[in-house]
């Protein structure tokens, strides 16, 4: 089989699966709940997944900003003191990135004893 032929056909058959695999999904989460509403029962609460769980994208996007704000100052060390690129690059990476991840945690801690005082 030609290398050319299979590095384009890998793509093209991963999407078209992946759709596939939506619309099966689909199908037979509706006919679960034909099922259930034959048979009497309410298929109310399969809706509980459907809430909103924001802390992931929360920690994602803080994650993301620590990394950035780190790769920034790295850039500025290595220029300014003449540090290794790698030492600069990498050590303002992780501690930036945990400075997000731990700013994630209490902005989440908050938001739970807010919602339990409720």
């Amino acid at each position: 089989m030609n290398i050319e032929f299979l590095a384009i056909m890998i793509p093209i058959i991963s999407i078209i699966g992946f759709f596939i695999m939506i619309i099966y999904l689909r199908k037979y989460e509706n006919t679960e709940r034909m099922a259930m509403i034959e048979k009497g029962v309410s298929p109310e609460f399969l809706n509980i997944r459907k809430i909103r769980n924001t802390s992931f994208p929360l920690r994602a996007s803080l994650l993301l900003i620590g990394a950035g704000l780190g790769l920034l100052l790295g850039h500025i060390l290595e220029r300014s003191f003449a540090l290794e690129e790698e030492v600069a690059y990498f050590s303002m990476l992780f501690i930036f990135g945990g400075i997000g991840l731990g700013l994630a945690y209490v902005i989440e801690e908050n938001k739970n004893a807010k919602e339990k005082q409720l």
